[in-house]
């Protein structure tokens, strides 16, 4: 009998869903007690046939797709959950890859008591080989780019705001309702939200992990992280009480810029002030390149690194402050 459902929204992801299938069949947990349940959101690509050939090779393993028409990830996981018979939910993302132990360790704690949420960390790993690709691997775990989000940078289990790839009993769904369909981005952090409202705890466990694979190029860095922060903004609006410090640093530094930079023109004062701000923080951003460098013996990270965190930092403020002033139109954008 089924205990435990894995869900997973998922759009054009042939290159990566037989990844995380294979990490799903290693896990330590017996497979006659998981089952997939895929939210595609009607991939273009072969995401299906994957899928499809996979179930054919591995029917010790109960793989389902259902269909996401909205092809956001809130609503896929909403139509996971719905189309799920297991008394645990695991949710995970195309992309990741849970190491052995982590739906075990998951639903162990989860029994235990020690929160309503668990999930681990993540062992950041660059998209592809490329320098740039590898420079921002670093970045996302470096706190400049993570903040003090504890599942990028480590710590002690804890409790914590949120995690990535949780794991929740079935009845808590009922209990405050099913992830918000109206948020591109972060649904997961307003989902905890909720949970935390309500008087439960999302716990974090550093010996539970998986890989995630970060963004290749800093385009798609840029975009990742601009989705991030105008979603942000977005979430601020229904709780504006769970705005932290280090969320305001980009947001305020990019402010700082853009109104300097506005009156440089007829101000002495805005130029020496934007001059100065501008190389401390280049000096700063190449001190922790340098410091990289020596640390992994690459000398690209010494440019790489301050050119990822930079990215990290500027789109993420400059969303932040678009979102604040402006509100999303109808959800239409794939996954």
């Amino acid at each position: 009998m089924v205990d435990i459902s894995i869900i997973v929204p998922c759009y054009n992801e042939e290159a990566t869903i037989r990844k995380l299938l294979d990490a799903i069949c290693a896990q330590t947990v017996p497979m006659v007690d998981i089952e997939v349940v895929i939210a595609d959101g009607l991939s273009t690509d072969g995401t299906r046939a994957v899928i499809n050939d996979y179930r054919r090779e591995h029917p010790e393993l109960e793989v389902h797709i259902v269909d996401n028409t909205q092809r956001v990830i809130p609503s896929g996981l909403n139509r996971a959950i719905e189309g799920a018979r297991g008394s645990y939910i695991v949710r995970m993302d195309a992309h990741s890859i849970p190491d052995p132990d982590y739906i075990r360790k998951c639903v162990d704690e989860l029994k235990k008591g020690l929160g309503d949420n668990v999930g681990g960390i993540w062992k950041i790993h660059p998209g592809n080989s490329s320098w740039i690709a590898r420079s921002i691997a670093l970045a996302a775990a470096h706190p400049l780019g993570a903040g003090d989000a504890r599942y990028r940078i480590g710590g002690v289990a804890q409790e914590v705001e949120t995690v990535p790839f949780g794991t929740f009993h079935r009845d808590i769904f009922e209990q405050i309702g099913m992830f918000d369909e109206s948020l591109l981005t972060n649904e997961d952090y307003e989902f905890n939200t909720r949970i935390r409202q309500s008087g439960g705890k999302v716990w974090l466990d550093p010996s539970i992990t998986s890989i995630y694979y970060a963004r290749p190029t800093l385009r798609e860095l840029a975009a990742q992280y601009w989705r991030y922060g105008y979603w942000k903004a977005q979430m601020l609006r229904k709780y504006p009480k769970t705005l932290r410090w280090r969320q305001a640093i980009p947001p305020v530094f990019v402010a700082v810029l853009i109104i300097l930079g506005l009156l440089v023109v007829g101000m002495s004062l805005a130029r020496w002030l934007l001059a100065i701000i501008v190389i401390l923080y280049t000096i700063i951003l190449l001190g922790i390149g340098i410091q990289m460098s020596l640390q992994h013996k690459k000398m690209s990270y010494i440019i790489g690194v301050p050119l990822a965190l930079a990215t990290i930092q500027i789109a993420w403020g400059a969303a932040f402050l678009w979102g604040m002033f402006r509100k999303p139109a109808l959800n239409t954008k794939p996954l």
